[in-house]
């Protein structure tokens, strides 16, 4: 866990959300070099790549500093009018992915869009639903979203399968480079009355949060 002296400089280390044998919590030091060890045990077959930021197909040599350098850059480039909150997600305490979302200009528009992995091991057994819904419940219900957009690759049928199961709608289609080859990408809108929840969720550290962001001034 984050030291709470640098979680009352920066917030986001400080938040916990909890929910039976799932936990999502703010990236620190240790979190960090746990999930560079997910990824080392890999996230995706190698000839399957579901992220339009192909960040696991770095060499294996540069894939640390790769990392850290994107944990270091979040918090250096943090703004309201542009954050990306990135939660390390543990599930019956041990660490096996990321749960994410990323939003500009927050305080007009209400909105942001998850994103998340799961290191292979543990994907079929749920945790993917639940770490999205956890986050979907704790953006509604506690940071003012009014809607949530995701978007995978057409042939990502697990993260499909989760946005359907969720309460996601179709909200277009656009293309892009994978590889080297355009590959059709499918936008989806998760509206507030579509919602569909999972357990309850327990949450500490929320309203440093919402000050941070701009909430609550």
């Amino acid at each position: 866990m984050s030291d709470p002296r640098l979680a009352e400089i920066f917030p986001p280390l400080g938040l916990r959300i909890t929910c039976g044998p799932l936990e999502l919590c703010g990236i620190g030091d240790a979190e960090v070099l746990a999930l560079l060890g997910v990824v080392r045990g890999g996230v995706h077959p190698r000839h399957f790549m579901p992220f339009a930021f192909p960040w696991t197909d770095a060499p294996e040599d540069e894939l640390p500093l790769n990392y850290l350098q994107w944990w270091w850059r979040g918090m250096a480039t943090w703004s309201q009018d542009a954050w990306a909150l990135d939660l390390c997600v543990r599930w019956e305490g041990e660490v096996v992915g990321v749960q994410g979302v990323a939003t500009q200009d927050f305080l007009t528009l209400r909105y942001g869009e998850t994103g998340s992995w799961l290191g292979s091991r543990f994907q079929g057994r749920g945790i993917g639903t639940a770490m999205r819904q956890a986050m979907c419940a704790f953006l509604f219900d506690h940071l003012d979203f009014e809607f949530i957009t995701s978007a995978a690759f057409a042939d990502n049928a697990a993260s499909l399968r989760v946005s359907e199961k969720l309460g996601y709608k179709d909200n277009g289609v656009t293309w892009q480079s994978r590889r080297g080859d355009a590959a059709s990408n499918r936008r989806l809108l998760l509206l507030r009355e579509d919602f569909v929840r999972g357990e309850p969720i327990s949450v500490a550290g929320v309203e440093p949060m919402r000050r941070f962001i701009g909430l609550d001034r």
